[in-house]
């Protein structure tokens, strides 16, 4: 292979690989828990854009149950960025493990 064509290909994937991030920041994922009493929405950039709690899931008696629920979904919707981010960059490196990438 010579070295202009490895320079388009390294190029064509840095493209490549700034248009999956940028898709990836628009990215959402839903956690949910309780039986879908507390959503939690993540966004690509790891933040967290909701929360819903159906007002069923509110016992003044068992906050602590509350509390899990929420850490549950969050962390759920969490996951599930990172599964789609992953799914995302390595449809675009081929599977390559490129160091600082995520």
């Amino acid at each position: 292979m010579d070295m202009k064509k490895m320079m388009q290909q390294a190029q064509k994937m840095q493209r490549d690989l700034a248009k999956a991030q940028e898709e990836i920041k628009d990215m959402t994922f839903e956690g949910s828990a309780g039986g879908g009493m507390v959503k939690a929405v993540a966004l690509g950039d790891m933040s967290i854009e909701k929360i819903t709690i159906d007002p069923d899931a509110v016992d003044p008696e068992d906050v602590e149950m509350l509390e899990d629920m929420v850490c549950a979904a969050v962390n759920e919707a969490i996951r599930g960025v990172n599964e789609l981010s992953a799914s995302r960059l390595n449809s675009v490196t081929g599977g390559m493990n490129i160091p600082g990438l995520m």
